[in-house]
């Protein structure tokens, strides 16, 4: 059998996450809820930025909530009940490390695990990750307690 008669010109075509339409907006609607931050937005507020009808704008936040990216919140909002989407994972950002000691670190050449200067016993880095502890451990401390009660009522509900 001759292999030519079965060979068939493949065109080189890729298709990438960005080429697709639904994922662009599925994008945009995550990046409308970061940009608002902790404080979230109604989701009004999103189709409308986005120019969505509330069939599709619905469904791209279902997908980004079972995803585990935002958050649905039932509202009531001038006497109508609505969502406000607020991010649950934030992108992470370079200054969670600009001010780590060992960037400017004269031992910096010598630091390893079982060197003179060990990350391990570092006063510096110590001091460091207590303080970058204690601004995430207030972050989390302005977080509503509502918010708090209806996690632990839902941890309570999986222990069942």
């Amino acid at each position: 059998m001759c292999l030519s008669f079965l060979s068939v010109n493949l065109v080189d075509v890729e298709i990438s996450k960005q080429d697709d339409p639904l994922f662009d907006v599925t994008s945009n609607v995550y990046k409308l809820v970061l940009d608002h931050g902790n404080d979230g937005v109604l989701q009004s507020i999103v189709w409308k930025e986005l120019d969505l009808s509330s069939r599709d704008g619905s469904r791209l936040v279902i997908r980004l909530e079972k995803r585990g990216m935002i958050r649905r919140e039932k509202v009531l909002e001038d006497g109508r009940w609505t969502y406000k989407l607020t991010p649950l994972r934030m992108p992470v950002q370079i200054k969670s490390i600009e001010q780590a000691p060992c960037i400017t670190c004269p031992y910096e050449s010598k630091c390893s695990l079982t060197g003179v200067v060990s990350p391990l016993s570092c006063p510096w880095i110590s001091e460091w990750v207590v303080k970058e502890y204690r601004e995430i451990a207030n972050i989390a401390m302005q977080i509503p307690q509502s918010q708090t009660i209806r996690q632990q009522s839902g941890m309570k509900q999986i222990a069942r």
